[in-house]
């Protein structure tokens, strides 16, 4: 986005032209995986993108949602003539119920809207860009933030519309999603079963088969599994050691760290990192 952080919000419509892009000094940054600041919304209107996201990859064909976590690592990988319509936005300017469904919810797949939904969406992204240039106004930064958690608030209501109902969770499946939930919060301190069934208040043995069950996945392999990503993450974005990027992750054993890096990944951490110039 063209457009700075005003108190913690950035906003723009965006018409990118393949051969204006692909010269200018944005490419490089789009193309090169990155974190955004704050939770990131990108509604592409015409068009269509293809995009990495932490190492999957997505065709998205308008019109369609995109949310990335402030979490999310990500690269443009190529795109035809697309206007997309984006919000950034930090934690702090987000109505909390609604950054509690997104911490909930992420991370989530692109999600394609029906012509109708994606008209009201732009219609609400109007309003929001209006009130970002209405900068003399009285209470701007109020307005332009409850503009915002509205188009949000709109936004998650798509997402969760593609959700099971929570109400429709069996006993087993809410375990396995508090259990997620705990992971995603302590995962650089807790690297054992028993310290979430601990917190859950329930037998190591109940934890593991409720989320095997549900996800295929023993807890083990879930914290591995979410151990890696930040690694991935850390090694593709950032140009800390293997190393360093051990300790930040709860590892004081490099070496162990690097054992475990390599038989999860495939090659080592080097040769991992080394693919993102590829």
């Amino acid at each position: 986005m063209d457009n700075e952080f005003v108190y913690g919000i950035a906003i723009d419509r965006i018409f990118i032209e393949q051969a204006d892009f692909k010269a200018s000094d944005y490419y490089a940054q789009a193309t090169q995986p990155h974190r955004d600041e704050g939770h990131t919304f990108h509604i592409v209107e015409k068009g269509s993108v293809f995009i990495e996201i932490d190492f999957q990859e997505y065709q998205i064909d308008a019109p369609a949602v995109v949310y990335m976590h402030p979490n999310q690592v990500h690269r443009i990988l190529e795109f035809s003539n697309t206007t997309v319509c984006s919000l950034a936005i930090t934690a702090e300017n987000l109505n909390q119920e609604y950054c509690s469904f997104l911490e909930d919810l992420a991370p989530l797949k692109p999600l394609q809207l029906s012509r109708d939904f994606s008209a009201k969406i732009s219609e609400l992204f109007a309003i929001c860009l209006n009130f970002l240039r209405a900068r003399k106004d009285a209470l701007y930064h109020l307005v332009l933030k409850d503009s915002c958690n509205t188009l949000v608030g709109f936004i998650i209501s798509a997402f969760l519309s593609q959700e099971q109902p929570p109400a429709k969770f069996s006993r087993t499946e809410l375990i396995s999603k508090r259990f997620q939930q705990l992971l995603e919060i302590n995962y650089l301190t807790s690297k054992r079963p028993n310290e979430y069934a601990k917190q859950l208040h329930i037998s190591t043995h109940y934890l593991n088969e409720s989320v095997k069950n549900t996800t295929g996945l023993s807890v083990s392999q879930h914290i591995q599994n979410r151990v890696i990503l930040e690694a991935k993450r850390l090694l593709y974005h950032t140009d800390k050691s293997v190393k360093e990027i051990a300790f930040e992750l709860g590892y004081d054993d490099y070496p162990y760290f690097s054992r475990i890096f390599t038989r999860a990944v495939g090659l080592p951490a080097l040769a991992f990192r080394s693919k993102r110039h590829e």
